[in-house]
């Protein structure tokens, strides 16, 4: 079996769906940034299927925006992590429930 455009897009459709419930549902700080990275990795799945199944794929457009997404993506982990690393250690927990000191 050969794969096809839309193979890969129901595997990024249930990636993206899985990393929308993460990011959603979990009440740790840790869960949802994982959360938001398969989301991220469900939209660089998408680029590069488009690419691939492009006609007139001799550009590397598809390839070039996954791997500038995949560098925002490692830089908004670092940040994000950073963020709940100065958190827990001012809160000690990093359940965003027990966060509302944090307003204004």
């Amino acid at each position: 079996m050969t794969p096809t455009l839309q193979i890969f897009l129901i595997i990024s459709a249930a990636l993206f769906s899985i990393g929308l419930l993460a990011a959603l549902s979990r009440r740790h700080a840790i869960f949802i940034l994982i959360g938001i990275e398969m989301m991220l990795a469900a939209a660089n799945l998408n680029f590069i299927a488009f690419w691939r199944f492009n006609p007139g794929s001799l550009q590397t457009t598809g390839v070039m925006v996954a791997i500038f997404s995949i560098a925002i993506a490692a830089a908004e982990a670092a940040v994000g992590l950073a963020l709940v690393i100065a958190v827990y250690r001012h809160y000690r927990t990093t359940n965003v429930d027990q966060l509302d000191q944090l307003k204004g």
